[in-house]
């Protein structure tokens, strides 16, 4: 029965039931993260190929964004595609811009812009791609399960949780790979066989994904909570009036 559960909670979204996209599964992170990251870290030097694999990325992150956002306030079409082209231009002018600033520096430096764009990325795609709970908030609930009104104070802090375990998801994938992909090269073994070098770096990325995905969803409870006095005042009200709970819990997405 617990098995069938965990399944259910994995494919469908907490709030609105409505079955997600399979990529845009927390299942999915591993296997097509390492794919998409592997790649951004091998063709780095090449501004079509910069272009090409951090749309690809951000294109792949904005459906993981909006498969695991929190609520159950539907986007128009046209918030969707506003938020979109924000999130993904946002993160293409960031790469090429370190691309640009960093190549009178040591080539090891440049191995690590792609974190570096995906770390400010994230920044910009999450929010983005939620928007409209920054905005309109996400439902609060008591400690009965009651829902109280949606809060966008709670939003706030649910987006910003989720940006700093996106982050840190992706620190062990794109700083370690770098680093033992010089001492390969050094060594000679990619100049002997250079084909090797983007199945080496996918598999170097999926390996510390396999640890640091888990680890960095589980950094925050996807039921978080809030002490009531943080909550909006109209808010605040509707709890006191109710019952004597001290805190409000609400679902903060993946």
């Amino acid at each position: 029965l617990w098995r069938h559960k965990y399944i259910y909670d994995s494919a469908f979204h907490p709030d609105t039931g409505e079955k997600t996209i399979l990529i845009g599964r927390m299942s999915a992170q591993v296997p097509m993260n390492m794919t998409i990251t592997g790649a951004m870290m091998t063709f780095y030097k090449s501004t079509p190929a910069v272009v090409f694999w951090q749309w690809i990325n951000q294109s792949f992150n904005a459906i993981v964004n909006y498969s695991n956002r929190s609520g159950d306030s539907p986007l128009s079409k046209r918030q969707l595609g506003l938020s979109y082209t924000a999130a993904t231009g946002g993160a293409l002018f960031t790469a090429l811009g370190l691309n640009h600033a960093v190549r009178r520096l040591p080539p090891m430096i440049g191995r690590f812009v792609p974190f570096a764009a995906v770390a400010a990325a994230n920044c910009i795609n999450i929010p983005m791609m939620r928007s409209h709970e920054w905005s309109h908030g996400v439902p609060v609930f008591d400690g009965n399960g009651n829902r109280i009104g949606d809060s966008p104070a709670a939003a706030k802090r649910a987006i910003t949780q989720v940006v700093v375990s996106r982050i840190c998801m992706a620190v062990p994938g794109m700083v370690l790979p770098p680093i033992a992909m010089v001492r390969l090269e050094q060594r000679r073994f990619l100049t002997k066989y250079p084909l090797l070098k983007a199945p080496v770096q996918v598999c170097l990325v999926g390996l510390c994904l396999v640890f640091a995905t888990p680890l960095c969803c589980a950094f925050f409870p996807q039921q978080s909570s809030m002490l009531v006095s943080n909550l909006e005042p109209d808010l605040r009200k509707k709890v006191v009036a109710a019952d004597s709970s001290t805190q409000v819990y609400f679902n903060k997405g993946l």
